[in-house]
């Protein structure tokens, strides 16, 4: 299994990002995929979720402004990020697993497969 994301860079605050998490070995649609991220100093924090069941979960600081999707053709996530903030400002990781019950959605040791991070940088 495989996770790779991209997407990552620098942008003003207010603007926008996509971020891609491509899979190998992953049915995506089949498995809980999520997005994480971690700022220096913190921990790691949970930012969306979708599940198999196509439903997705958001970081309330995040709701209205991020979208998770997936592509079950590619095997692939995306994280829409539009008017970002520099609280944003982190390293984003994705993850999976087919496990993953709902109530243990935010927890990243609940995952088992996680992509290398792209960082992700809001100036203000």
């Amino acid at each position: 299994v495989q996770l790779q994301a991209s997407g990552g860079g620098l942008v003003q605050a207010g603007g926008s990002l996509r971020l891609s998490c491509a899979t190998s070995g992953v049915t995506v649609n089949r498995y809980t995929m999520a997005w994480f991220r971690q700022a220096p100093g913190k921990e790691r924090e949970f930012v969306a979720a979708i599940r198999w069941t196509g439903t997705s979960h958001y970081l309330d600081s995040v709701k209205g402004r991020f979208t998770i999707s997936r592509d079950n053709a590619k095997n692939t996530i995306y994280l829409q990020m539009n008017n970002l903030k520099p609280e944003d400002t982190a390293v984003y990781y994705c993850a999976g697993d087919q496990g993953v019950i709902l109530s243990q959605l935010k927890v990243p040791h609940e995952y088992d497969y996680w992509g290398q991070g792209t960082q992700v940088t809001v100036s203000s």
